[in-house]
């Protein structure tokens, strides 16, 4: 288990209602518990927070955070939690609204199942070990290599990236050739918090990479990817955290 007595920890779980794409995703059945549970108790099982707080505008989100042993002890301002709010701004809703000050949180979305207990262990680790950093946050490499994506303008179109200064454009050459790219993947995320206050971003100006394993960073977003998680369950490809409660029951 990390040393936790260097400094206090938060882990923030976001899940707003009304997701458009996925109905009710955060709290959508899975293997008889709401999605959400499984985030819950890898964050627990990781041993790393002195608290675990959910921020969400619905009461029976709420509710089953409670259930699952979060705290849930404000709703957040329907203003924050619309499909286009900035995370900055729950970020800090919630950080203003809890009397504790931490040193460190983490952001942990509930649409990210297989981050386990070790994945977050892992983060925290290279995050204090890299003292350059204002933050960390999750990537994996790019399926769909941008050296070889378009923009389209009328009849014509050009590469998205400018290539001209290449021999061979990325483009035309093999995918091994092409130079590593990354994208972020909602996984996890950890910054100081002071950065908040003196950057008004989650991630401040130094942010350091945490490369996601397997399906550690395999994120719900749309029916496809519910689809493919339950499938992914059903055939043993991937495991999901251990719930040491009973199913929510709702009443």
């Amino acid at each position: 288990m990390p040393d936790q007595k260097k400094y206090k920890i938060i882990g923030l779980i976001p899940a707003r209602a009304g997701s458009k794409r996925v109905k009710d995703k955060n709290i959508r059945p899975l293997n008889s518990h709401p999605m959400i549970a499984y985030t819950i108790s890898a964050a627990q099982a990781s041993g790393l927070f002195d608290r675990i707080v959910v921020s969400t505008d619905s009461e029976i989100i709420q509710k089953i955070a409670i259930y699952y042993g979060a705290d849930a002890p404000f709703l957040r301002p329907q203003e924050f939690a619309n499909s286009t709010s900035p995370d900055i701004e729950w970020i800090k809703h919630a950080l203003e609204n809890i009397e504790e000050k931490y040193d460190i949180f983490a952001i942990l979305r509930p649409t990210s199942p297989f981050r386990s207990a070790d994945t977050i262990r892992r983060a925290y680790q290279e995050f204090i070990n890299n003292q350059k950093i204002d933050s960390l946050r999750a990537v994996e490499l790019c399926k769909q290599h941008p050296g070889k994506m378009w923009i389209i303008e009328g009849e014509t179109m050009k590469p998205l990236l400018n290539q001209d200064h290449l021999e061979v454009a990325w483009h035309a050459g093999q995918y091994q050739a092409l130079p590593k790219v990354y994208v972020q993947n909602s996984s996890l995320e950890m910054a100081w918090t002071k950065v908040v206050d003196k950057y008004n971003t989650r991630e401040g100006k130094i942010l350091g990479p945490f490369l996601t394993e397997g399906y550690e960073g395999f994120a719900v977003d749309y029916k496809s990817d519910w689809e493919w998680l339950e499938k992914m369950i059903r055939t043993g490809d991937v495991a999901l955290p251990k719930v040491n409660k009973q199913p929510f029951k709702h009443q």
